[in-house]
């Protein structure tokens, strides 16, 4: 057979009798290749368990934590797959909220409600937000697709309720809330209460980094180390080998993320003030200018918090609106939508032009007809 000019295959001669004989015989039991034994369903488990990040697992166990509490005490039985479609569907309507002859109301018992909120695997009583109640389904839909069991998710009567309820909260204007966005102006007002203090130096060079890297998510923030970051003449790249829409870590160029000017010149201060040569770097500041540990993630969300105190600004800004501020910035400035992209990663095009098109509609030609036109409409 011949694959390339010049190249022929040749069969292999077969291992000789002295070269058998010199492998040591090692009985294996043949495996059942139509299920999986223990050794290797451990080592599944534990490959998808380690490729699954920790903020997925903890909302999975949550969900799958409220589904058992609530089944046994909706139908007085430990929760078991798979489960009822109509199960599925008195999910959704104990904790929608639902157009009645007396107005919106859901239909989870208040005796339930109060002890589900007891057992503490649910904050407060009365109805879910739609987007916690789809996420919750969702769970238990792959809770079904991992066991290989029949899916009431996918019941074309769960899937139509799903559909309906979607459409009627966007109809009653109840649509999902978001953070809002912290574009340059709300990101200089927080970068104003950091000081020359340890503390402060780290939160402006974090706080810069965040957004000037393409609106960085937490867990991204945190994984910063002198070695995925290396200072180059004109700054640093950060090499993002591992991200929420990489999660198999594939090389692509957009990986490398620049942090220039500001940025650069503020995780300089912070780095030198904190005698970090290698490592994270970002790193907790303890009472009287010890520095200690890498942050964790939830700390991105604390400074932000506490900045956005400091500062005095009344919206309710959390550690991903420094990734929609980025994004919605770069609208604003009228940013190509592929650079834009290219920097904060994001897989889907229809998810970063909401934020996009937000910045950039009210320097659009359309929203300006009035001001930019040369006549003036008349009464007429």
């Amino acid at each position: 057979m011949r694959f390339l000019p010049g190249l022929r295959m040749r069969p292999s001669a077969p291992p000789s009798s002295a070269a058998l004989a010199a492998v040591p015989a090692r009985p294996v039991a043949p495996l059942d290749p139509s299920s999986l034994d223990a050794a290797t369903e451990a080592a599944v488990r534990a490959l998808l368990r380690e490729g699954s990040s920790a903020n997925t697992e903890a909302a999975y166990r949550t969900a799958m934590r409220y589904w058992a509490a609530w089944y046994a005490l909706r139908f007085g039985q430990p929760l078991t797959l798979p489960v009822a479609a109509p199960a599925v569907m008195q999910f959704v309507v104990d904790h929608l909220r639902v157009q009645g002859a007396d107005g919106l109301h859901h239909g989870l018992p208040e005796p339930i409600d109060q002890q589900l909120v007891a057992q503490g695997v649910k904050a407060r009583p009365g109805p879910l937000s739609l987007n916690t109640v789809l996420h919750r389904v969702a769970v238990l839909s792959k809770a079904h697709a991992l066991q290989e069991l029949i899916n009431p998710c996918r019941h074309e009567q769960v899937a139509t309720l799903l559909s309906r309820a979607r459409r009627a909260y966007a109809r009653r204007g109840e649509l999902p809330a978001k953070k809002p966005a912290l574009t340059r102006a709300p990101l200089q007002a927080l970068l104003d209460t950091c000081d020359d203090s340890l503390e402060g130096l780290r939160d402006r060079a974090l706080l810069l980094f965040a957004w000037a890297s393409g609106g960085r998510r937490r867990s991204e923030v945190v994984r910063a180390t002198t070695a995925n970051t290396p200072r180059t003449p004109q700054g640093y790249l950060y090499a993002l080998a591992h991200s929420k829409t990489n999660q198999g870590g594939a090389a692509h160029a957009d990986n490398i993320k620049p942090i220039v000017g500001a940025a650069a010149a503020a995780l300089d201060a912070w780095l030198a003030a904190a005698g970090i040569s290698e490592g994270p770097l970002f790193r907790r500041v303890r009472r009287g200018g010890v520095v200690g540990e890498p942050l964790a993630a939830a700390a991105v969300r604390d400074i932000v918090v506490k900045r956005s105190r400091l500062a005095g600004l009344a919206e309710p800004f959390s550690a991903h609106s420094l990734r929609s501020g980025f994004v919605t910035e770069a609208g604003r400035q009228n940013v190509p939508l592929a650079e834009t992209m290219a920097m904060t990663g994001h897989a889907s095009v229809a998810t970063v032009m909401g934020y996009h098109r937000a910045g950039a509609a009210t320097q659009s030609r359309a929203a300006r007809l009035l001001e930019n036109g040369e006549e003036t409409p008349s009464d007429a």
